[in-house]
């Protein structure tokens, strides 16, 4: 489910302040060095440090 046109332009990484992605049904910050994925539940963006995936 995409999420509302203009969102991924304010939200930020909450771990290293960069800009988000969408990917399937995460947002995975842009940054080579920390890249953490958050879930997207119900068309809501999780951005907790503590809920996100690492990079594989």
């Amino acid at each position: 489910m995409p999420l509302e046109s203009g969102l991924l332009e304010i939200l930020a990484c909450p771990a290293c302040h960069s800009s988000l992605t969408e990917q399937d049904a995460e947002l995975v910050c842009t940054d080579a060095g920390c890249g953490l994925a958050y879930p997207v539940r119900d068309g809501i963006p999780v951005l907790l440090v503590d809920e996100a995936r690492r990079p594989a």
